[in-house]
């Protein structure tokens, strides 16, 4: 359980990563920086020779050869490649494990995740960066990393620290009773008092705040794929009106057909403001939902591990509302964009993790 546990953290770091990485790659308007898949120009590595980009332009000669994005685009899949060993390993792993704590179900549901994620970034492709792909795949990568952080807490020892359990050990007055303390503890049964228990109402509360992030994600990845981040330059205002013109029907239209290449947009700019503008609104719906929500913890959560929960969501609130501020003020910088992305993973990760730990009953 030990390698597991070890082996689960690294998927979860490298997955935190790798959709980072994957907005810079999207934001660097790499994604199609090699025109197939799974291979570059029928490469496994980007064409560098003068006769393999002569015969790469043969091939494709509409999307000349550029390196620098080229490269981007396969080191992002040979990272994405990395991880679905990484997950395809837990699930065999998982299969061995003799530990109640082994689970059972997620590391094979993570299995079905990562191929259906290979799928989507096969289709970003092959469909010239449809909106409703790469904005799936987006999706993806969060419920990837989600599912893997929750796996993570969901396998930690269970009670207290071992340390803690020898502390107790000492004041107890006979051995045997101090052995079946260390015994309960070994096999995983909370021999010690029980956490604290999620103030009432912190359930439903800490899971409309998971669903209203979760949906500004999608906003943030739909504004992205359809180039719309810049589409209101001015704040608080969007084009001097607080209320500009919108086009909601063409916006949300999720399905255009094949055979469109979607770099660069192919809406006008009523239907980028339109969906600029729903981000916004997305945006405050979090900024109110979510500082309630880290008030309130603060307020009357009780045990240290609420408070610092609610210090844990208002922090990661405050960073990522800057960043949607500086993204407008200096118009779309490519670190700060990604950056955007970082910090709509730590939201979730620390509602992913705050709702575990509300659900769960035992430590």
């Amino acid at each position: 359980m030990l390698w597991f546990r070890r082996l689960n953290l690294l998927a979860v770091v490298w997955c935190f990563c790798l959709v980072v990485i994957g907005a810079y790659v999207r934001l660097s308007d790499a994604g199609l920086g090699c025109p197939d898949w799974p291979g570059c120009y029928g490469h496994l590595t980007v064409p560098e020779a003068e006769h393999e980009v002569a015969a790469a332009q043969e091939r494709f000669p509409d999307r000349p050869v550029e390196a620098p994005k080229a490269w981007k685009e396969m080191i992002h899949r040979y990272l994405a490649e990395t991880l679905g060993l990484f997950i395809v390993a837990l699930a065999v792993i998982s299969l061995f494990l003799r530990d109640a704590r082994r689970p059972r179900v997620l590391p094979w549901l993570l299995v079905a995740l990562v191929i259906f994620q290979g799928v989507l970034g096969m289709w970003t492709v092959t469909w010239q960066l449809k909106p409703l792909a790469v904005t799936g795949h987006l999706l993806g990568g969060m419920s990837t990393f989600s599912l893997l952080l929750w796996m993570w807490l969901s396998t930690r020892p269970r009670g207290t620290a071992i340390a803690a359990v020898a502390t107790r050990t000492r004041e107890i007055r006979s051995e045997r009773e101090a052995a079946l303390v260390i015994e309960r503890e070994r096999v995983g049964v909370a021999a010690l008092p029980a956490p604290p228990a999620a103030p009432r109402g912190l359930r439903a509360f800490a899971l409309i705040a998971l669903v209203v992030v979760a949906c500004q994600i999608f906003l943030g990845g739909w504004t992205s794929t359809n180039y719309a981040a810049l589409a209101c330059p001015d704040l608080p205002t969007c084009h001097g009106a607080y209320l500009p013109p919108l086009d909601v029907k063409e916006a949300f239209t999720l399905w255009r057909g094949l055979g469109i290449n979607y770099e660069y947009g192919v809406l006008d700019a009523r239907a980028r403001v339109t969906i600029h503008y729903f981000h916004r609104v997305g945006a405050v719906i979090v900024m109110l939902v979510l500082g309630a929500l880290g008030v309130w913890l603060l307020r009357r959560g009780g045990a240290p591990r609420w408070r610092a929960f609610g210090a844990a969501v208002l922090a990661a609130l405050a960073l990522q509302i800057t960043l949607g501020i500086s993204i407008v003020h200096f118009q779309l910088p490519l670190l700060l964009a990604a950056a955007h992305n970082l910090g709509a993973e730590l939201l979730l990760g620390t509602l992913v993790a705050l709702n575990f730990f509300a659900w769960r009953r035992a430590d």
